[in-house]
């Protein structure tokens, strides 16, 4: 029986009663690491983290296990409170899918640590330097009393690495272009700018980057809704 007293290694073992093969070749599909990998969906392990509860201890734990469901299980049950830019740099160090690193970034974003965006961004490592990304993104969705303009400060990074063209950098990037773009009428015009500005640019991951975002913040749905 999970409980907010069940240890880290009581939680693996119970994580280990779930293995699913067939889920795992379905991760696999969507480019999800699966080496470490036992087939639990999100959901069931976010069901799992409520009955688990907030433990940072046991979270360090379960991410320090390798397992990519007990990672995930770290990441739901870390205290954001508790979670200090040392533990970040630390968890970002073994980002290897970009599931693992989505999820890490609203935690990271939850416990105020925008000041490591410009570090990850300028890691070399592929997905480090999407978690940067994926904090902005998640922040212009999530952090609705942040000024506007902390998250149009993020739109010269955003160009800057509009170029870099792995596969989860350049998605990342777009991404946090779009949800700024998306956030309100006063940011969706300087979104709108920098996007129609990358569109027309001879690089061609910085020209997919801008014709994809121009394509949705053009669109009649978003412009209906932002007035």
């Amino acid at each position: 029986m999970i409980s907010p007293s069940s240890s880290a290694a009581e939680l693996m073992a119970h994580l280990q009663t779930l293995r699913s093969e067939d889920n795992i070749a379905g991760m696999a599909r969507f480019g999800i690491v699966t080496e470490t990998a036992i087939g639990i969906s999100n959901p069931d392990l976010q069901r799992i983290a409520r009955l688990a509860k907030k433990d940072h201890i046991r979270a360090k734990a379960l991410w320090a296990s390798g397992i990519r469901e007990a990672r995930l299980l770290a990441l739901y049950t870390f205290d954001p409170k508790s979670l200090t830019e040392a533990d970040a740099r630390t968890l970002a160090d073994g980002f290897n899918s970009w599931e693992i690193v989505d999820c890490a970034a609203d935690l990271f974003i939850e416990a105020d640590l925008d000041a490591l965006i410009p570090d990850f961004a300028a890691d070399i490592r592929e997905f480090v330097r999407r978690t940067a990304f994926a904090m902005i993104a998640g922040a212009a969705v999530h952090r609705k009393k942040d000024p506007d303009e902390s998250l149009l400060a993020y739109l010269p990074l955003i160009e800057i690495h509009s170029t870099d063209n792995r596969n989860f950098v350049r998605k990342a990037v777009n991404w946090a272009l779009r949800n700024i773009g998306k956030r309100s009428h006063a940011c969706h015009q300087p979104a709108l700018a920098l996007a129609e500005r990358l569109a027309s640019s001879t690089d061609k991951t910085a020209r997919w980057i801008g014709k994809d975002a121009v394509r949705e913040l053009t669109s009649e749905k978003l412009l209906a809704r932002l007035g």
